[in-house]
């Protein structure tokens, strides 16, 4: 059998692109006949939450120049630099990819309005005068159909994504381009967390394989400018503190881990998601109930704040429920948007998801086995958990797959959940990232021409279309 030509992904890599991309274009192709036919899903460009545009813009030139630098050179720099260095610049990088994709807008357009409209937070900053009252009457305010309604994004979330934004004005960076650069630095972040999470608690090799496809995340588009992108950030964040508290069994990474993953908890109920992957951080660095316990001792101190300050999150999360269903989500049909937003990761996270999904299972079946140890013991054998022992250099190592699986899981979960029906390409930012986790999965053959997919479909989608938020 002739060996495959070089560069060119293995059959089954493409059939699972080529499936999730199936996927999204029957998604797109349902939506508008739905439309047609009297029955819209509310989504402009179902099942994108965007507008029909195609236009360039100022960023155009600049993203483009990067897409093929980072093709062109990633990889290698990736596998050569030193690691804080390297680190240094994954996080320029992703800066530099994410403001240059904002552009393509315009700056008004594309950054400092972004948070400044009627549903935004910005809209609510002028009218908080006193923080504590307005923690403490923030509950209150989040039904809609009364006079002191919060707006739509304030009132999905808890307090402390209005507080950012807040705070933001206080130190004297008040206005929607202030708010816009701050989410697209802290959504850059992820370009340091994920690969540096990747080394801590796997190899060297697979965290360098990150760096390429977490700087050239389609993502992106999003993450520039909203606040789902800063969470993304925060969350990464916190998720590597943990794994350094855990592998270094240094205290302090896991009281901040737990810290900054608790804020997550407040800035969007969702985020709540993020504990399968916490788990898989901590089961991969070896279950210590010391990593467990420092980083109970950084979230509660947030709980505490927060419910000191008068609010209560199971009140919020139960009423934000009702809130949802106040407005176009009970429009939404759950039949149609329980697939479509699966498909929705085809563009948030590029069709190289579907491959290192795919390889993810493969490599948990492969190095995962179940044996009986030893001779007889009382005439009985006991089942133990071990691995088969892979070579590293074959990117099956736990911390790949397993990661991608405990996001899969959470992604799944707030599918079916039915309370993320459309716009998940901005709404699950904080999880799909973490699909480039397994990156080391993709033969280093075939993962230039997997970053060329993964930019190509940021820069069309964002030529093409006006996002929204």
């Amino acid at each position: 059998m002739s060996a495959r030509p070089p560069g060119r992904p293995p059959r089954a890599d493409l059939v699972a692109a080529a499936a999730a991309v199936g996927l999204f274009t029957v998604a797109a192709v349902t939506g508008g006949v739905l439309y047609l036919t009297g029955r819209p899903v509310h989504a402009s460009a179902a099942p994108l939450f965007a507008q029909w545009l195609p236009h360039v813009g100022p960023g155009t030139p600049l993203a483009v120049l990067l897409a093929v630098l980072v093709w062109w050179r990633g990889p290698a720099l990736a596998a050569r630099l030193p690691w804080r260095p390297l680190l240094a610049l994954s996080y320029a990088a992703a800066v530099a990819w994410t403001l240059s994709l904002a552009l393509v807008d315009g700056w008004q357009r594309g950054v400092a309005g972004r948070l400044t409209t009627e549903f935004e937070y910005l809209h609510e900053v002028p009218g908080v005068t006193d923080v504590p009252a307005m923690l403490a009457g923030f509950s209150g305010r989040i039904l809609d159909l009364q006079p002191d309604s919060w707006t739509t994004h304030v009132s999905g979330h808890p307090p402390g994504a209005l507080l950012v934004f807040v705070l933001l004005d206080r130190v004297g960076l008040a206005g929607g381009g202030w708010a816009g650069v701050l989410c697209i630095l802290a959504a850059a972040l992820v370009a340091v967390a994920v690969p540096h999470t990747v080394r801590l608690l796997g190899t060297d090799e697979a965290a360098r394989a990150v760096v390429p496809f977490v700087v050239l995340f389609p993502g992106a588009v999003w993450s520039g400018v909203s606040a789902d992108g800063l969470f993304a950030g925060v969350t990464a964040s916190g998720v590597a503190l943990l794994a350094y508290g855990a592998v270094r069994g240094r205290a302090v990474g896991a009281v901040a881990g737990g810290t900054l993953l608790a804020l997550g908890c407040y800035l969007s109920y969702g985020l709540v998601l993020m504990a399968p992957i916490a788990l898989a951080v901590v089961v991969l660095a070896g279950w210590r109930w010391r990593t467990v316990g420092g980083a109970l001792i950084g979230a509660v101190p947030v709980v505490v704040a927060f419910t000191a300050a008068g609010f209560w999150w199971p009140t919020g999360y139960h009423l934000v429920i009702e809130r949802y269903y106040q407005g176009v989500a009970s429009d939404r049909a759950y039949g149609y948007w329980v697939w479509a937003d699966l498909a929705l990761v085809t563009v948030a996270a590029g069709p190289v998801a579907a491959v290192i999904v795919r390889r993810a299972v493969l490599a948990a079946r492969g190095t995962v086995a179940w044996r009986r140890p030893g001779p007889r013991l009382s005439g009985l054998r006991r089942p133990g958990l071990r691995l088969s022992g892979l070579p590293q250099s074959s990117g099956a190592d736990p911390a790949g797959w397993l990661l991608v699986l405990a996001a899969t899981a959470v992604i799944v979960a707030a599918d079916l959940s039915g309370y993320s029906k459309a716009e998940v390409e901005r709404i699950w930012l904080p999880f799909t990232v973490w699909l480039m986790a397994g990156a080391a999965l993709i033969p280093p053959a075939d993962r230039r021409s997997w970053l060329a997919v993964q930019a190509a479909v940021a820069l069309t989608v964002n030529h093409l279309l006006l996002t929204g938020w």
